[in-house]
């Protein structure tokens, strides 16, 4: 069960269930759509979510969108039907009042709430116009995330964390705060970045909300689409040291130094190391 406490012998998590994600993250295959791979990684906040719920809802809004248009086949049309629906009729905005929530992070609650940051409701509009075999793709901006639509007859930037503005490349730059354009942040990018950026965002915030078994489970997911990612492991330590499961946490800090011999901060790590071996031995 996605959430559970099921540690193994070797002191990794179970991640049964996350399988189909790690397999994108591992790049072994892209069977797997966004919006499946965004709702398996809300399972970590909401670990009874059942995705399908969700993948229905989805499939709702782009049939509305569809009836509602005067002809799909034209990209303005789509978009302008598209930009109305969802953020005049249904209200999705950026949750700028509580940026870092975690649910703003989740799919399943961004299409309750229709409130998110910028990648999720980004997600959300992709995976809209998929169903509607809409050439969206997401734009990862530093800083920023917006949509981009390339068609042969029209290219555009809607930004749906304000209310699906329509914005050009300056306004891109601009959100990205770039003095200095860049064409090459324009371009799109694929599945398994945006979902890697997800991560990395729920990452952070469980790590400053101080929940370090979110933080974890998050982790353990990276480890096990690439066990040789050093900086995984350290984080893993932080983590396993956060919830007083030291022995864990020793072996993670350990592999860390195994996997990065030349690391800048191995003097620390090694400290830590040696504190934490002195702790157990005070407990015993």
């Amino acid at each position: 069960m996605p959430g559970s406490e099921d540690v193994r012998g070797d002191g990794s998590r179970n991640v049964q269930g996350f399988e189909p994600l790690i397999e994108l993250l591992a790049g072994r295959g892209n069977a797997i759509e966004l919006d499946e791979a965004a709702l398996l990684l809300a399972r970590i906040e909401y670990p009874e979510l059942n995705p399908a719920d969700y993948i229905i809802q989805l499939d709702h809004i782009a049939s509305v969108i569809a009836d509602r248009a005067d002809d799909l086949s034209d990209g303005q049309d789509f978009l302008e039907t598209a930009a109305r629906y969802l953020f005049g009729d249904l209200g999705f905005r950026g949750n700028s009042d509580d940026y870092y929530n975690p649910d703003n992070s989740c799919l399943n609650r961004v299409i309750e709430t229709a409130r998110g940051i910028p990648i999720s409701l980004c997600a959300l509009f992709i995976e809209v116009a998929r169903r509607l075999a809409k050439p969206v793709r997401g734009v990862g901006l530093p800083g920023h995330f917006v949509v981009r639509y390339d068609d042969e007859e029209l290219t555009a930037f809607i930004d749906p964390f304000h209310g699906g503005d329509f914005i050009d490349e300056a306004r891109c730059y601009e959100l990205a705060q770039m003095e200095t354009p860049d064409p090459t942040v324009l371009e799109p990018v694929d599945t398994r970045y945006i979902v890697m950026r997800m991560i990395n965002n729920l990452r952070g915030v469980y790590f400053s909300r101080r929940e370090p078994a979110k933080a974890l489970q998050i982790l353990d997911i990276l480890l096990a689409a690439n066990p040789k990612a050093a900086e995984e492991h350290k984080q893993r330590g932080v983590a396993l040291l956060q919830m007083s499961r030291l022995i864990e946490a020793m072996e993670s800090f350990q592999k860390y130094l195994e996997l990065f011999p030349n690391a800048p901060d191995r003097e620390r790590i090694e400290e830590q190391v040696k504190s934490i071996a002195f702790w157990m031995a005070a407990r015993n």
